[in-house]
């Protein structure tokens, strides 16, 4: 046939991928929109999957992971490391492939991150049915264990005849690449329709260019922000995500000059404006500092930017529930979220056209003053909090300081990553980053065993840079194989694991909500008469091939540190840390239900104060 060629659906899908670029918007240069495919093969993908991505291995290289969940993870934080301009694939079998993917997904649909499923499914055709590690469900046979990523898809399709790649595939891609919508993608992929042939037209597979423009503002949504921001005497930013994703950093930093703005930021906006720029307030919310949660709660008008307003943020609405809010989002969910004014926009062009519009209007001279001291204040508690104190044991504090004193006050080059635990509050207060995309924690969905293969994706998006895992030994157990993937590909790592012997960040939660401490930290676990286990972490990282060491004390770190900054592999360093010791500065109430009834006193006295924090509550 003529202007067609005959490909399986697989062949078809890898060949499409390879010929998409993105306009990164980094340094001018177009870039291979799919930086490659994560795959562990199984029945339900080798042969047909396989066998495509063999074929185009030199243009769109296959990576191959220890565990489904732990690729998902690289791969989502692969894209946010690029800003969400460029992103990777995964490819697993049916079954307990597809299914490892479902925490992951729901992962980068929580944080608005790109990643591409293509999980194997079970047979069209029913003709060997049921298969090996099929599920069989016995009310609709079209059921199978993929369509447990459809909740947690922001597109999701089963392709069940090879010509509806034609139009699957860039339904996908926009998906996959637009500022609103983005999210991840499933295409469900029965392994015979992988196999089957059909003649698609040529032209399907021309080069195609993807740009990243966003969306500008609605005059009228335009002129009602303006009004408002003119009325307010003491405004505040709240910086998110989407001042990275959008590259709006350079438009902030310039709004918050010309009109004398203090900003704070989210766990994802983190780094949007430099540690020591003189109206940056630091962290906002639950894990916030005392410059941003006292300013938050003294504004009369928040102005949120590309940020999705999870309660960590707004201290479950009652943080800064007395002031009005403007919510400036390229997504209308997001942009209505607790009755604000919208501005829907992208978070640059949105910045600069607020600008343009308010000329030389700026925040009142006090509030500014007021601003610029508390900031100032809270970097030097930064500096007593991570310096060198001796305890006992050191806390994730001092932790943190060690390592960013390792780097020899030169932070560029260092990205910390890290997820869950009580970490992602201690790194959210003290880490300090003077470039977008230094600072790399997921907490939209706090998902433990995200910090190693994350770390994996964000060093094979910035090669250059070092790249410092901080994670927990809770976390560490979850999810560490990927050490051995970082080892196989040659992407060094540095990864620090606080031993605080359990889940101490959720022992303290317990505790202040009256409950007795158990079942979190080893000791207090149900075993038997022998004792809890001591895990040597330095031990099992060294059998999967890292190099690796155990340190006691915080001199001792420091001096670990200069050895993996200097080695050429992973290295892992293990510290042993207290599990009740936190940052006592800053942070704000966060709505944890206590039980209404209790026998036990400490749950009821819990219960009042937690009655009383709910008045403070604004829906």
């Amino acid at each position: 046939m003529s202007g067609t060629v005959r490909l399986t659906t697989a062949q078809a899908l890898v060949r499409y991928l390879t010929g998409l670029s993105s306009a990164t918007g980094v340094g001018g240069a177009n870039a291979p929109l799919i930086g490659g495919v994560f795959a562990i093969f199984g029945h339900g993908n080798v042969a047909g999957m396989g066998e495509a991505l063999y074929a185009h291995r030199e243009h769109l290289p296959t990576f191959r992971a220890h565990n489904e969940q732990a690729m998902a993870h690289a791969a989502i934080a692969y894209a946010k490391a690029h800003m969400r301009r460029r992103m990777l694939a995964c490819t697993t079998s049916i079954g307990p492939g597809a299914t490892n993917l479902v925490t992951a997904a729901a992962l980068a649909h929580v944080n608005r991150l790109p990643v591409l499923l293509l999980p194997g499914d079970v047979f069209v055709s029913r003709a060997p049915d049921p298969v090996l590690q099929q599920i069989e469900d016995f009310q609709d046979a079209s059921v199978s264990a993929n369509d447990c990523l459809r909740p947690v898809s922001r597109y999701f399709d089963r392709i069940i005849a090879p010509e509806q790649l034609l139009t699957a595939l860039p339904r996908a891609i926009s998906v996959l690449t637009d500022p609103a919508m983005c999210g991840p993608v499933t295409l469900a992929l029965p392994q015979d329709v992988q196999t089957a042939a059909y003649h698609f037209p040529e032209d399907f597979f021309a080069p195609v260019t993807v740009c990243f423009d966003g969306p500008v503002p609605i005059e009228a949504e335009l002129a009602v922000a303006v009004r408002l921001l003119r009325m307010a005497k003491r405004p505040l930013i709240i910086a998110g995500g989407g001042v990275l994703y959008g590259l709006a950093s350079a438009a902030l930093t310039h709004f918050a000059d010309t009109h004398g703005v203090p900003v704070a930021e989210t766990q994802a906006g983190k780094g949007a404006l430099p540690w020591d720029h003189p109206l940056q307030m630091g962290a906002i919310g639950v894990t916030g500092s005392p410059a941003a949660n006292t300013m938050a709660g003294d504004s009369d008008l928040v102005l949120s930017i590309g940020t999705r307003l999870q309660d960590f943020t707004t201290g479950s609405h009652a943080l800064f529930a007395q002031a009005k809010r403007i919510n400036l989002n390229v997504n209308t969910f997001d942009a209505l979220k607790w009755r604000a004014t919208m501005l829907r926009a992208d978070a640059k062009l949105g910045l600069e056209a607020l600008s343009a519009a308010l000329g030389g209007w700026r925040a009142d001279a006090a509030w500014q003053s007021k601003a610029t001291a508390a900031a100032a204040g809270w970097r030097g508690e930064v500096d007593r909090i991570t310096g060198t104190r001796e305890f006992a044991l050191p806390y994730e504090g001092e932790v943190i300081g060690a390592v960013q004193r390792s780097a020899h006050d030169s932070f560029a080059r260092d990205i910390v990553v890290g997820a869950a635990g009580s970490l992602p509050a201690e790194l959210h207060k003290l880490w300090r980053t003077a470039v977008p995309g230094g600072y790399h924690v997921e907490y939209g969905y706090s998902c433990m065993g995200y910090e190693i293969a994350g770390g994996l994706g964000v060093k094979m998006a910035r090669p250059e840079c070092e790249v410092i895992v901080m994670v927990g030994d809770g976390s560490y157990l979850m999810l560490n194989s990927e050490i051995a993937t970082s080892l196989m590909l040659g992407l060094k790592l540095i990864i620090v694991v606080l031993d605080n012997r359990g889940f101490a960040c959720i022992n303290r939660l317990q505790q202040a909500c009256g409950g007795e401490p158990f079942n979190n930290l080893l000791d207090g676990c149900e075993q038997d008469k022998h004792d809890a286990p001591h895990i040597d972490f330095a031990a099992h990282a060294r059998s999967l091939g890292a190099a690796a060491e155990n340190v006691a004390g915080i001199v001792a770190l420091e001096a670990a540190m200069g050895r993996a900054r200097a080695a050429t592999g992973t290295y892992v360093v293990c510290i042993e840390t207290d599990p009740d010791r936190t940052t006592e500065e800053g942070g704000c109430w966060w709505d944890v239900a206590v039980p209404e009834v209790s026998d036990r006193e400490p749950v009821r006295r819990a219960r009042i104060a937690y009655e009383a924090a709910k008045r403070t509550q604004k829906p």
